[in-house]
């Protein structure tokens, strides 16, 4: 197993025991990150995106495999289970993660997911209904980055 691939499983296996320390500890100093809710994040703010995450997600379960890796670039594949805060329904999201690597850590991270099904999951009928609008994608991408600049202020990162 090369050096980056170890880098992607000890990434998610510290996210499965809820380990954000070590999780922030695989990004690079200058790493950004993107997905559906959160879009452009810089170093400091996906580091504090997954100790909101993984300190908010009581009951977040997750299972990973496929993480390739080369000198370069890699991949995994990665599912997680847990209930939506806002209208405690449970939420099973299936996402693709691709990755660039500098300097033995990660520097580049994109997850992809269908929003419209996580919408329906996690939403709801509005979810389904309004899932695949561009107005419920920035309204949910807008809720969470402030809930992310909230939280960073409040625990002063």
């Amino acid at each position: 197993m090369n050096k980056n691939t170890q880098l992607l499983e000890t990434f998610y296996k510290a996210f499965q025991q809820k380990d954000y320390a070590t999780m922030q500890n695989c990004y690079h100093n200058d790493a950004t990150f993107s997905d559906e809710a959160f879009k452009n994040l810089n170093s400091q703010q996906v580091k504090a995106m997954w100790q909101m995450l993984i300190t908010r997600g009581t009951d977040l379960a997750l299972i990973f495999n496929n993480c390739v890796a080369d000198d370069t670039k890699g991949s995994a594949h990665w599912e997680a289970t847990y209930t939506f805060s806002k209208t405690g329904r449970k939420v099973i999201n299936k996402i693709d993660a691709t990755f660039e690597f500098k300097d033995g850590k990660i520097f580049k991270h994109v997850d992809s997911f269908d929003f419209h099904k996580w919408s329906s999951q996690a939403l709801g009928i509005m979810g389904t209904l309004l899932g695949w609008t561009g107005f419920l994608q920035n309204k949910v991408s807008q809720t969470a980055m402030e809930q992310l600049k909230g939280y960073m202020t409040k625990k002063g990162l």
